[in-house]
């Protein structure tokens, strides 16, 4: 198997989790400021990556310079990989190509300490992206114990690029945020993103 192949039934089922789903995650996360060439870019890019309609343009055009910001916010102190090969657990079947995983470490040459996970939404239906996601989520939980970094929180997105579905792995639950949050709000979907990475959103900071 691959990340792409598990639904969200087999990853709890083989990896025995429960599932929280009307979890208010990021509710009390502030929103922060749009800067203007994010903002510039969003309002070029928004018309021609809904005209265009691939997934491609999706995350070149939408989710890609939503993180890059969030990299700037965080003075590059985390890393951005895109479309990389993560074998976390190949024996598992926790491996393949992830559409976007965000670190706590601002390595760039190869991942260290994945703390998030983006996916893209196939078809731009985030239902079918949550069971890859999830496993991805978990495969970076099994990659940072093996190399005796562990994080006792790992996040992870569902996007269309337009509209992003939050969840967060703690212990043996995983909990799917009730919300979803909109391009047309990407103050908020900045600050929750600051947040996770900053390590606001749980229990110590994550970032020094």
């Amino acid at each position: 198997m691959a990340f792409s192949d598990f639904t969200l039934e087999d990853v709890t089922r083989q990896f025995q989790l429960s599932t929280e789903e009307s979890q208010d995650l990021h509710g009390e996360t502030p929103e922060v400021e749009v800067g203007a060439w994010l903002a510039e870019l969003l309002r070029e890019y928004h018309p021609l990556a809904k005209a265009i309609g691939t997934e491609k343009a999706r995350s070149e055009f939408l989710i890609a310079p939503i993180l890059a910001e969030v990299r700037k916010r965080l003075n590059h102190r985390v890393g951005l990989f895109s479309g990389a090969d993560f074998p976390a657990a190949p024996e598992l079947g926790l491996n393949g190509v992830c559409d976007f995983l965000l670190t706590r470490s601002p390595e760039q040459f190869f991942i260290k300490e994945p703390i998030a996970v983006i996916v893209e939404a196939k078809r731009e239906d985030l239902k079918t992206g949550l069971g890859q996601c999830a496993s991805a989520m978990i495969g970076a939980r099994f990659f940072n114990e093996r190399r005796n970094t562990p994080i006792e929180t790992i996040h992870g997105a569902v996007t269309s690029g337009t509209v992003w579905q939050f969840l967060r792995l703690e212990g043996q639950t995983i909990s799917l945020d009730a919300n979803e949050y909109y391009l047309e709000n990407v103050g908020k979907i900045l600050g929750i993103l600051i947040g996770i990475l900053s390590g606001e959103n749980d229990r110590g900071r994550l970032v020094a």
